[in-house]
């Protein structure tokens, strides 16, 4: 399999939306802002607290036949967060902690995986955050077969019932997925910053003791 690389966005704008990601509940604020758009299923979780936002480094693995994804290590670069299409399947686990510190080393943001991952002390102690739908200790077959070619690499691909383009935006907290399609970052960008602005200001307004009546008529919502 030949590899592929992708166009991705625009740095100044990936640099200003890791600061707006800095807010409370970046994937809420994200998803609010797209309508409630573009967020995984619930059960992509991240195994212990921690964000991964970057452009999407995209892979698709073949159903039932799953191998490691370290194809991805040849395009790899920093900022970018690696996105997994393993099919959903949970029972066998396709990123561990050795594949955690190749991809840390390359500077990735962290990976996100429709299917399970293993590992998660030596992630953790790593600091290498990683979202999926379950942890097994089952690995693949690629470690026995040697077989690593069966994969598509930065092809649009299905993550947590979400279609993901390679170059789309990931924003990844404790509390879930949200994607931004890279054709839209500059004006989702303008309004999740009014969002997470307009969300501090409520806080500093409760913490003054207002009533939620005085903060439906001032900010219109809660």
């Amino acid at each position: 399999m030949s590899l592929r690389d992708f166009q991705r966005p625009d740095a100044r704008l990936v640099d200003e939306l890791r600061e707006v990601a800095k807010c409370y509940s970046a994937s809420c604020v994200f998803a609010d802002v797209q309508k409630r758009g573009g967020v995984m299923h619930s059960g992509m979780k991240p195994i212990f607290r921690g964000k991964a936002i970057g452009p999407a480094l995209t892979i698709r693995l073949s159903p039932g036949d799953l191998q490691d994804p370290l194809a991805a290590l040849h395009v790899a670069k920093p900022g970018d967060v690696v996105v997994v299409d393993a099919g959903g399947e949970t029972e066998t686990s396709v990123f561990g902690g050795l594949m955690g510190s190749l991809f840390q080393n390359r500077g990735v943001a962290g990976a996100i995986i429709d299917g399970a991952c293993r590992d998660t002390d030596e992630l953790r102690d790593l600091g290498f955050i990683v979202f999926s739908r379950a942890v097994t200790a089952r690995g693949t077959h690629t470690m026995f077969s040697g077989r690593k070619d069966d994969y598509e690499l930065n092809v649009p691909v299905q993550c947590g019932g979400i279609v993901v383009s390679p170059g789309d935006i990931i924003v990844a907290d404790e509390i879930g997925v949200t994607v931004i399609p890279s054709a839209d970052l500059e004006v989702v960008l303008v309004a999740a910053r009014e969002q997470a602005e307009r969300e501090e200001a409520t806080r500093r307004r409760i913490r003054e003791g207002r009533t939620f009546e005085q903060l439906l008529e001032e900010f219109g919502r809660i």
